[in-house]
């Protein structure tokens, strides 16, 4: 590999050094913090819902776990892990981006979630957290937007309890051909509209839909997951694989 190679990556379809990646990402969230949840509800028709009440049944939260909510942006994991973990646990909700933390910190306060939740900025290539810290890590919608993937697993492996989990819903490769082919029309040609229409930004809705076409498919990170550690990893297609939730285990 080029000295070139490794100082590049990728920031949806275009080719950026690696130090320009974080800023770019950043520049995508803080322009469509404000409007997150509303755009998410009418991307998905509502079905993110659905796929986030999912990985919470599957990531075996129960009262007093430590738990991290990494890329959690505007709380909705945080919010029900909160409840689950009660008065003695713990729930960190992590992000690198400060304008969805905002969002987030204030959601979860107007409905009435404090006291057992935590507001981190934190960049999940390298947590700023002990080691054996946490029960469970969830990252949802926020691995693809990792510059250094297995850099991040393996952090996440740390921080990690034995005998912890981790869950990652992300989205992934369509398992036939027919919805690739529609869900492609949608993504390139549907987004951007809706991200003008509504939050005035075309480019950033742009890159989210190229952001997931870069993204390792479902095999891909079951491997990447495995090489830093993670045991028993599986993963879950959900609506035809357009969204995949893997977990995995540190023993």
């Amino acid at each position: 590999m080029s000295d070139n190679s490794e100082n590049t990556t990728h920031f949806g379809y275009q080719t950026v050094d690696k130090a320009e990646k974080v800023g770019k990402v950043a520049e995508v969230f803080h322009s469509v913090a404000a409007k997150y949840d509303l755009m998410n509800d009418l991307m998905s028709m509502g079905i993110h819902r659905v796929w986030k009440r999912h990985t919470i049944a599957c990531a075996g939260a129960r009262p007093g776990n430590q738990i991290l909510d990494l890329a959690g942006g505007t709380g909705d994991l945080t919010a029900k892990f909160s409840r689950i973990v009660g008065e003695q646990g713990k729930v960190v909700l992590a992000d690198i981006n400060d304008s969805m933390l905002k969002v987030g910190r204030d959601k979860l306060r107007d409905l009435g979630i404090v006291g057992n939740v935590e507001y981190v900025q934190a960049n999940a290539e390298a947590l700023p957290f002990a080691d054996n810290s946490f029960d469970v890590v969830t990252i949802a919608f926020g691995l693809r937007n990792v510059t250094d993937k297995d850099k991040a697993l393996a952090s996440i492996y740390r921080v990690l309890k034995p005998g912890g989990r981790l869950l990652v819903l992300e989205f992934s490769k369509p398992t036939t051909e027919g919805l690739s082919k529609l869900y492609d029309w949608y993504s390139f040609n549907l987004l951007p509209t809706m991200g003008k229409i509504i939050t005035n930004d075309a480019d950033s809705y742009q890159y989210l839909a190229e952001s997931i076409r870069m993204h390792p498919d479902q095999d891909t990170l079951q491997s990447m997951m495995e090489g830093v550690g993670f045991e028993e990893v599986s993963y879950q297609n959900l609506t035809g694989g357009i969204v995949a939730l893997h977990k995995g285990y540190k023993f």
